[in-house]
């Protein structure tokens, strides 16, 4: 009798991980792919196959135990029919009969995925699906796809995988935003007869959370590609014909990698603006931004919208002075006049200064500073920074992966237009994420790329969503959903409009905030909900019920008769509906129905 030991594989970036579940026990029969354990990571949870059919002799391990790779997980007898861990002798022997097949040759090829390529070069790597970029778009197509059965190819440039959002973007800045957060309300519990001391700010600490926030999260990613069979390579993709993607590692090294279908995720940069200095180190973008390599006396942000008020937010807490500037008329470009007012009225009194409907002309670096030219209203004509964050915007990675080798149709500003199927102009190459347009959000990303894969796999899918919210996680946060009202005017459709403010919300008000705003958009025919907005604290999980609503089709008498707990602020949203029917008993209501 022949005994061997499963060993734990390769689960990713982790040096112990929990046990939760033994799935197995002494005697257990068992075939190839059988789960064993059950294991408990930072991002998800996950169980580990056999390598092997056979009979289990002894298991190794216990619920509650720590365990890393390579350590023995159970020991088995092999299966008297199995061949190299293969528990099927019969499909061995078929196999050995049989060239194997690539999985370009086994997959069915569409009329414009059997179109020819153009290079003779023997591929490294091939796959069913190549998803170029490995952001939220990217690694939800990649892993729906090989859920799906197909062998799937993930090409990332960097080292970590997670793209902008995990790694520069949206994860360590609300890491950050959580700490600002505190810090402005420790110090705004004075007025209430709490005060705290001044708090001491250790950079190294701060960035230290803010990494082991992305390690966390970007840790479990690679156990998650690893547990569904992704592969990932690492390098610089650019097409190099309609099936085939070259990848230039770090070293120069090329790997070709031959696809049926491709998913362009490529995602996007930072603008930069040609007159000012980018080479000089003073000079940030929303990355360099994210570093926290100094807290500045004095700061100016270049950008009035979401990053760049996040970032001014972090910085302003830490004890920087901020001024901002910003071309269009208000903050926060998109969202409503009324859902930011409440918080430009709070950011004039905390920040230096607030220039709109002003720009930057020129910034020249000097040794004692960077000296800045302005145009606009109530704008000095120079001033001196210590730093500078550019915030102006993102543009699309379109024109820089070569999509227009493999034929898509990429526009000069590197956009690329998709159908609502994902499909670009070749039939068997789909895009997601921030190169196919606005809004450029990790969550609409990831529902477009599941969508991509579903495609792709024969499935009846297709991203119509109803609406694609968007949070500002400023102190207050603003938040919205479906329509806004400048959309609904602009369009010509007829709208009622319920509104509810926090100053009558006895869950704000004893949080000491009473700036707050929730308002809820009607069709004035049919009354169903077309959008939603909110401003005040935690406005970015408020909303989540709106777009629930406006995605079911919900009208204002199913949000007004729905029981929300008393007193949240999430009954505001109920108040607001009622606020339209005229059904309200809180406030006077405006019309009776």
């Amino acid at each position: 009798m022949t005994i061997e030991t499963i060993n734990l594989p390769d689960i990713g970036n982790f040096d112990e991980v929990e046990i939760l579940e033994v799935l197995v026990e002494a005697g257990d029969t068992i075939e190839k792919e059988d789960s064993l354990i059950t294991l408990e990571t930072d991002k998800a949870t996950m169980e580990i196959p056999s390598p092997a059919a056979g009979k289990i002799t002894e298991v190794l391990v216990g619920v509650g135990d720590k365990i890393s790779t390579g350590k023995p997980v159970a020991k088995y007898e092999p299966a008297a029919d199995a061949s190299d861990g293969d528990g099927g002798g019969e499909k061995d022997e078929a196999a050995k009969a049989e060239p194997a097949k690539s999985p370009a040759e086994t997959s069915e090829a569409s009329p414009a995925s059997a179109a020819a390529a153009s290079t003779d070069q023997k591929a490294d790597v091939e796959c069913d699906i190549c998803v170029l970029g490995s952001g939220p778009g990217g690694y939800a197509s990649a892993f729906r796809a090989a859920d799906l059965g197909k062998s799937v190819v993930m090409i990332e440039r960097y080292p970590v995988i997670g793209g902008v959002c995990l790694n520069v973007g949206c994860i360590p800045s609300k890491a950050l935003l959580h700490v600002s957060e505190v810090l402005n309300e420790t110090r705004s519990m004075g007025a209430h007869g709490v005060t705290f001391a001044e708090p001491k700010i250790d950079l190294d600490k701060l960035r230290g959370f803010k990494d082991q926030t992305i390690k966390k999260l970007t840790g479990g990613l690679e156990a998650l590609a690893k547990q569904r069979k992704v592969t990932i390579v690492r390098g610089y993709g650019r097409f190099v014909d309609p099936h085939h993607i070259a990848v230039t590692d770090d070293d120069g090294k090329e790997t070709l990698v031959r696809f049926d279908h491709s998913i362009i995720a490529a995602g996007s940069q930072p603008v930069k603006l040609p007159f000012i200095p980018h080479d000089d180190p003073r000079v940030m973008d929303s990355t360099d931004a994210l570093e926290l390599e100094e807290i500045p006396k004095r700061m100016l942000v270049i950008g009035g919208g979401i990053i760049g008020l996040e970032m001014a937010q972090v910085y302003d807490s830490l004890g920087a002075e901020v001024s901002i500037v910003e071309l269009g008329d208000t903050i926060i470009p998109g969202a409503d006049k009324d859902l930011t007012r409440p918080l430009l009225k709070i950011l004039k009194k905390r920040y230096q200064d607030i220039f709109l409907g002003a720009k930057v002309t020129n910034v020249e670096a000097k040794d004692d500073g960077l000296h800045v030219t302005f145009e606009g209203k109530k704008t000095p004509e120079t001033a001196v920074f210590d730093r500078i964050l550019v915030a102006v915007g993102r543009s699309p990675n379109g024109k820089k992966v070569d999509a227009d080798k493999a034929g898509v149709s990429v526009d000069e500003g590197g956009f690329i237009s998709v159908d609502e199927r994902m499909r670009t102009n070749v039939e068997h190459i789909h895009a997601i994420g921030d190169v196919v347009g606005q809004p450029m959000l990790a969550h609409k990303a990831a529902h477009e790329g599941k969508v991509a894969a579903e495609v792709i796999c024969g499935l009846p899918s297709a991203f119509t969503p109803m609406g694609i919210p968007s949070v500002a996680y400023t102190d207050p946060e603003v938040a919205w959903a479906g329509k806004t009202e400048d959309e609904l005017k602009a369009e010509g459709v007829e709208y009622e409009k319920g509104a509810f403010p926090w100053a009558a919300s006895g869950r704000s008000l004893s949080l000491g905030r009473d700036e707050g705003l929730t308002k809820a958009l009607f069709c004035k025919k049919t009354h169903r909900l077309l959008g939603a907005g909110i401003v005040g604290p935690n406005a970015g999980e408020l909303i989540a019920e709106a777009m629930l609503g406006i995605e079911m089709g919900a009208d204002m008498a199913d949000i007004g008769l729905t029981i929300h707990p008393h007193p949240t602020l999430s009954e505001t949203l109920g108040f607001a509906a009622e606020m339209a029917e005229g059904t309200i008993t809180d406030l006077m209501p405006p019309k009776k129905r």
